[in-house]
């Protein structure tokens, strides 16, 4: 990937342009566009067509949730993270359940969010961990009388394919990594959230990271 183009969408511009400055200290991103409503930040992903956007939950328009479910159905849609003050376990939830790659709070340093920007560019998902261990608690207590290994009911060869959505790889590249046909891995994806009692495959992601790091 060349310099990861990026588009940021808040209503307060002493922080948006902080954020703009902070990102482009480093030569790999560029930001090719600023928006303050919901309404602005869609109209610029569908012309500039940014490697990603983000979004703040807050904002004139219909809020980030709603230019999230316009901005994810462009042609050429860019990958899209939250990148918000609001903890609210709903709107975190609406947000990945949405689309959205990343959900970012806004106490995060200068370093760390460089390196998350450039982890969401490559597709990879990321959730602050404060709201990651709440979501994880959630998904645990949602079910009933889990197993102490919630992949024990998956078969290796979608053990695998869990393993490599961690990694952040889509459907495309899971199939080029295990000689599969994309649609083939779409359908092994829908088995692995039935069976993990999961919404998303950011919850998907978050569960395996959890689970393999043991």
């Amino acid at each position: 990937m060349d310099q990861i183009s990026i588009v940021i969408a808040d209503d307060h511009p002493l922080y948006r342009e902080g954020v703009a400055r902070t990102l482009m200290e480093d030569k790999a991103l560029i930001v090719v566009g600023q928006a303050q409503d919901a309404g602005g930040a869609v109209e610029l992903a569908a012309r500039l067509k940014p490697d990603l956007l983000l979004l703040d939950i807050s904002m004139p328009g219909g809020g980030g949730l709603a230019a999230l479910r316009e901005a994810i159905t462009l042609p050429d849609a860019p990958k899209i993270a939250m990148l918000t003050a609001s903890e609210e376990d709903d709107q975190v939830m609406q947000a990945l359940k949405a689309g959205a790659l990343g959900y970012v709070l806004k106490g995060v340093g200068a370093r760390e969010l460089v390196g998350i920007v450039k982890d969401l560019a490559r597709g990879q998902t990321y959730v602050s961990p404060v709201l990651a261990g709440r979501l994880l608690a959630s998904m645990r207590n949602g079910g009933a009388a889990r197993p102490a290994n919630p992949l024990a009911d998956l078969s290796k060869r979608e053990e695998d394919i869990l393993r490599l959505v961690a990694e952040g790889k889509s459907n495309k590249e899971i199939g080029l990594t295990l000689d599969l046909q994309e649609k083939t891995v779409k359908h092994y994806m829908t088995s692995i959230l039935q069976k993990l009692h999961l919404r998303n495959r950011v919850e998907a992601a978050v569960l395996a990271r959890e689970h393999l790091r043991r």
